[in-house]
């Protein structure tokens, strides 16, 4: 919540995871889990059929199923140094063991991706004290070298050539600098408590603390993750749970996240998690991850259902095919994909802070920004769904609330800058919240409620399961509204202070 005065910080709701199939072998020798079957599929994708074992001059990763997660990466404008736009990546296959004892996490991430350029090599994001013992690239032992938190396979690839690289990992996690003044975070990535459970937020990245990714929010991917834990320890990560065994003393569980994801928006915790199950009204699953005899934390989630509802009133379907919330042992919050992590705090666990979440799963998860300047996209939309709920649940109009967040909104924007141009020491502050929120709230008063929340409802499913920049959201909006914008949305996004409101 950084430098924001006291009465502000009670408003703020601030955020804001080889060739053939991977094997973990139990203590009795049987199977425990496969992320990518024999021909190199994603296992059950939901967004497409696998093929039959491709022929012997193609790459398992030209595998139709992966088509759905083909994404345009480009450096990213605030964070160049994570990520690279010269990969593609489709499909991770997470094969992961925690051992708590030594606090040591060991993996073998198999990673389908296209080269979006032709280059002499590849580079991925690695934490560096999780040390490399192998890399294969299409089933080939390859040369490699990892220094400053970067992974690079140097073997030459032509642009849109498609690949399956394997590399097997082990070492400590730690979390990194969060290019941030809030005081709800300042680290970001994998935490590790002091009885040795592990837990992750990591936006605007951190994913590279746990796992070798392309971690920047242009290039999302379908991810499977197989988690072997000591008992009574589960490990839960995002997506559906496809199996849950006790082998030799372990807990081995399943995941299948089968719509793409940008790596901010995945999670794994490791912690004596019990899941309790619910269904909205409309019939999505839901389940929440609480740690056992934790009942007040899970009194708290069980507001879901009615918060599930109101939000597919006003945003349409809800998006993926289950919700999970889980509680883990932070101050903040995250929209994880379809896997919410929240802190265990009255606050985190509050109403508002659901409903924030959940708001995510429309605006940021289902339609990712391209690049990271444009995280008001996110938090703005979700900011005035937020306060349209609070108006709601408090039995006033919505203009009330947007008239109590605008009397702090001055005072963010001078400090932490215009939400289209902040500055990026000040990640996530709460001047790319309200300010876009009242923004927001101006346009619905010229369009009219109907127009606008069905502008609200379109734009999600409009670049359902994709990234789209600024230029593209801007341009849909006048085009779906019919009105000429640049002037409103300049004022907004780009000025030094706070454009005049509509009076009432």
């Amino acid at each position: 919540m950084g430098r924001l005065a006291a009465a502000v910080t009670a408003l703020v709701v601030l955020v804001g995871c080889v060739v053939g199939a991977v094997l973990i072998w139990g203590d009795d020798g049987a199977t425990l889990g496969s992320p990518i079957d024999p021909s190199g599929s994603p296992s059950g994708s939901s967004s497409g059929s696998p093929s039959a074992s491709p022929s012997p001059d193609r790459s398992p990763a030209d595998d139709p199923a992966y088509d759905a997660a083909l994404s345009k990466p480009v450096e990213d404008s605030y964070y160049p140094a994570h990520g690279d736009p010269g990969v593609d990546t489709l499909h991770y296959g997470l094969d992961l063991t925690w051992q708590p004892a030594t606090k040591t996490l060991s993996g073998t991430a198999t990673i389908a991706l296209r080269a979006s350029a032709t280059a002499d090599r590849l580079r991925l994001d690695l934490l560096d004290a999780l040390k490399v013992s192998r890399v294969l690239l299409d089933g080939e032992s390859t040369k490699w070298t990892q220094r400053h938190d970067q992974l690079q396979v140097l073997e030459p690839v032509k642009a849109d050539s498609r690949h399956v690289l394997e590399v097997t990992y082990a070492g400590t996690p730690r979390p990194v600098p969060a290019p941030t003044t809030r005081s709800d975070f300042s680290t970001t990535g994998m935490e590790i408590t002091d009885d040795g459970e592990i837990w992750t937020m990591q936006e605007p990245f951190g994913a590279y603390t746990w796992y070798p990714v392309n971690d920047q929010p242009a290039d999302k991917a379908l991810y499977d993750f197989t988690i072997r834990v000591p008992r009574p320890m589960v490990g839960v990560a995002n997506g559906e749970l496809r199996s849950r065994r006790v082998v030799g003393g372990h807990t081995v569980t399943r995941w299948h996240l089968g719509h793409p994801a940008a790596s901010y928006l995945t999670t794994i915790a490791v912690g004596d998690f019990v899941q309790t199950k619910d269904e909205s009204p409309s019939g999505v699953p839901l389940s929440y991850w609480t740690h056992r005899g934790d009942e007040r934390a899970l009194a708290a989630l069980r507001v879901t259902p009615r918060i599930m509802a109101w939000n597919e009133r006003h945003l349409g379907r809800y998006p993926f095919e289950s919700l999970g919330i889980l509680i883990v042992d932070s101050e903040s919050g995250m929209e994880t994909q379809s896997m919410i992590t929240l802190g265990d705090t009255d606050y985190t666990r509050s109403p508002e802070v659901i409903e924030h979440e959940l708001t995510h799963q429309w605006y940021g998860d289902l339609v990712t920004p391209t690049d990271w300047r444009d995280v008001w996209m996110n938090e703005g939309m979700t900011m005035f769904v937020q306060g349209a709920y609070e108006a709601d649940r408090g039995g006033v109009d919505i203009d009330s609330v947007m008239d109590r967040w605008a009397v702090s909104e001055p005072a963010m924007r001078a400090e932490a800058g215009p939400p289209g141009a902040y500055d990026k020491g000040e990640f996530g502050e709460g001047n790319i919240y309200y300010g876009p929120a009242l923004m927001w709230n101006e346009l619905r008063h010229r369009l009219g409620d109907k127009a606008f929340w069905s502008m609200v409802r379109a734009w999600p499913t409009a670049h359902a399961d994709g990234n789209a920049t600024r230029r593209q959201y801007l341009d849909w909006v006048e085009k779906r509204t019919g009105l000429e914008l640049t002037s409103f949305f300049d004022d907004w996004l780009m000025g030094r202070r706070t454009p005049p409101r509509h009076a009432g």
